[in-house]
């Protein structure tokens, strides 16, 4: 357990290092399904954004699961007692995720070889804005420092991702500002 605890602290060390230096969100977010799996040893990670319209989840960031998998379908909560749960702020834990009834996708995910599953919500400030899950190919219950883990990870997600929105807002404000000051269009490159 001592060796998880250095991966788990290594883990948030990279993800707060690279939430702090870069408005990439693509790189964070990469940064941040890639500690998952590397600090746990688990097969993969995956991070989904509610979409706009607050039904279904968009795949962001993935470490660890073919584009086969990624691409298998839409994750539509009408479709997914589980995500339904994690959206309205639980933690949900899956020992079989191929013959639990609740779990989209039963096929390719035993075609994928993934066996058990841990999601957790992505909260920013009151609101859940997505879903951050992990992937085992064996069967495995999730202990409490693991769910710690996914979890801290998942804040420092959210994060990353209302700095990103905040900074794009800020950018956007910034170049209407210029424009009505000046009296006509500046590049988006410009700032």
């Amino acid at each position: 357990m001592e060796r998880n605890y250095h991966d788990y602290y290594q883990a948030l060390y990279r993800v707060a290092q690279t939430v702090n230096s870069s408005l990439d969100l693509r790189e964070v977010l990469s940064e941040l399904t890639r500690s998952v799996t590397e600090a746990t040893g688990f097969k993969a990670c995956s991070l989904r954004l509610l979409a706009p319209d607050r039904n279904r989840l968009l795949p962001a960031a993935v470490h660890g699961l073919s584009s086969a998998y990624v691409d298998k379908g839409p994750v539509l909560l009408e479709n997914s007692p589980i995500d339904r749960l994690i959206i309205a702020g639980e933690v949900v834990q899956i020992t079989d995720a191929a013959s639990d009834p609740r779990w989209q996708y039963p096929e390719e995910t035993e075609t994928e070889g993934i066996c058990s599953v841990l999601s957790v919500p992505l909260r920013a400030k009151a609101r859940i804005i997505g879903v951050l899950r992990t992937y085992t190919a064996t069967p495995h219950l999730f202990d409490q420092e693991e769910t710690q883990l996914l979890l801290a990870l998942a804040n420092l997600g959210a994060l990353a991702i209302e700095n990103a929105r905040c900074y794009e807002e800020t950018r956007s404000d910034y170049h209407r500002t210029l424009d009505a000051l000046m009296g006509f269009p500046v590049a988006a490159g410009a700032m």
